[in-house]
């Protein structure tokens, strides 16, 4: 990891936050995509299982703002995973005209046999980067993300 004392100017993509955040999400999903390929699922399928694990079922565009995917894209994602028999389209509870995506038993059960893997990833990230640190990270990132969102 390369310190930039406070004196250097930091110029070209190292001064741009957007970069900054890219290369991260990059070098976090790496080892993230590495514990889900045991179960040949993707980091995006992964946000999509993990966002219908409160068991409430979405409609497709909640779906995909959670799971940070275009329509298009999120459509494709959770066919593969309704092939898989891993989640279900059914009534929206609130809305008998509207659909919603559930997440099947399967889903569930693979959620959990996946669990070990992203909690060691996880640990790695705690481990290199401290787990106060990357506390402090996340409650930033939040908050940032709150901040420009309002």
């Amino acid at each position: 990891m390369h310190e930039y004392p406070l004196t250097e100017q930091v110029t070209g993509l190292r001064s741009s936050l957007a970069y900054l955040l890219s290369r991260a999400e990059r070098s976090v999903n790496r080892g993230l995509a590495a514990a889900l390929a045991t179960e040949d699922v993707t980091v995006e399928q992964w946000r999509i299982l993990q966002a219908l694990a409160d068991g409430r079922g979405h409609s497709m565009g909640d779906l995909a703002e959670a799971a940070l995917m275009p329509h298009p894209t999120l459509t494709k994602a959770v066919d593969r995973l309704v092939e898989r028999a891993l989640v279900y389209r059914g009534h929206d509870p609130a809305d008998r005209r509207k659909v919603a995506v559930f997440l099947a038993d399967r889903g569930r059960d693979l959620l959990a046999r996946l669990e070990a893997g992203i909690a060691e990833h996880q640990q790695v990230i705690l481990m290199a980067y401290g787990p106060e640190r990357t506390g402090r990270l996340m409650r930033d990132l939040e908050s940032l993300v709150r901040s420009l969102e309002d």
